[in-house]
C-alpha cells in the first residue's frame, strides 16, 4: 500500500488536562465519525525523505473509512465495513481484501475500528514532546508490518502520527481542518471497480 490508512483527530476540551492515553480512550469512545485533511512524509532508514503526499480522510465507526490521496498522484482506499478497496487510477487497478485481514493491527484499526482497540494494541504513554502528549501503540500481532505507532495528542485531539515499520522506514502524518462527528454521505464508504479495471485479491 502506498499510503497508510489511518488517521484522525478528536476534540474533547474537557479532557485537555488528561494524559495521552486518557485522551485517546475518550476519542475512541466519543468520536463516531470524523473528516480531516492530512500531509504525509515518508523517510527511509537513513532519514532521507522518499515520499510526500497529501489528501483527505474520513471515517465512520466501525470500520468504514475513505482515504484519498490527491497530491502528487491519485489513490483511493475505501473500507466499506466488510472489505477494503484500493484503487490506483494510473494503473487502472483495484486491490480488494477482507476487512479483518486488511485492518488487523494497523493505523486504520486504531482510528476507524471498533472500541476494542486494546485487544490489538498495547498502549502506553510516552510523555510530552514538542507541545503534544504522545501515546505509543505496539501491535500485539507481530506480523502487522509495524514496529510501533505513536499518536501526538494536542488540546483539540490527535494532531500527528508517527509510524515505524520493521524495515526502519518512518512515516509522519500531520492533520488539519478536523471535523468531529459530522454527518457523512454513506456513499463515500462504498466502492465499485471502474469498468475495465483489473481487480486483484479476494
Amino acid at each position: 500500500m502506498r499510503a497508510l490508512l489511518l488517521a484522525l483527530l478528536l476534540s474533547v476540551p474537557a479532557l485537555a488536562w488528561a494524559d495521552a492515553l486518557e485522551r485517546f480512550r475518550a476519542f475512541v469512545r466519543e468520536t463516531q465519525s470524523a473528516r480531516t485533511e492530512f500531509e504525509q512524509k515518508v523517510y527511509d532508514g537513513e532519514k532521507r525523505l522518499v515520499q510526500a503526499s497529501s489528501g483527505t480522510f474520513a471515517f465512520q465507526r466501525p470500520g468504514r473509512f475513505r482515504w484519498q490521496i490527491r497530491v502528487p498522484y491519485e489513490q483511493l482506499i475505501v473500507g466499506d465495513g466488510t472489505r477494503v478497496w484500493i484503487h490506483d487510477p494510473d494503473l487502472n487497478q483495484v486491490t480488494v481484501r477482507s476487512m479483518g485481514k486488511a485492518l488487523g493491527s494497523t493505523p486504520a484499526a486504531l482510528l476507524a475500528g471498533d472500541k476494542d482497540v486494546e485487544r490489538a494494541f498495547e498502549l502506553s504513554n510516552v510523555g510530552p514532546v514538542a507541545g503534544l502528549e504522545w501515546l505509543e501503540a505496539r501491535p500485539r500481532d507481530r506480523d502487522s508490518g509495524f514496529e510501533r505507532i505513536r499518536l501526538g495528542m494536542g488540546r483539540d485531539g490527535v494532531e500527528a502520527m508517527e509510524l515505524q515499520d520493521h524495515f526502519g522506514q518512518t512515516t509522519l502524518l500531520q492533520f488539519s481542518r478536523f471535523v468531529r462527528n459530522p454527518r457523512l454521505d454513506p456513499g463515500d464508504f462504498r466502492f465499485s471497480p471502474p469498468k475495465g479495471a483489473d481487480v486483484l485479491g479476494e
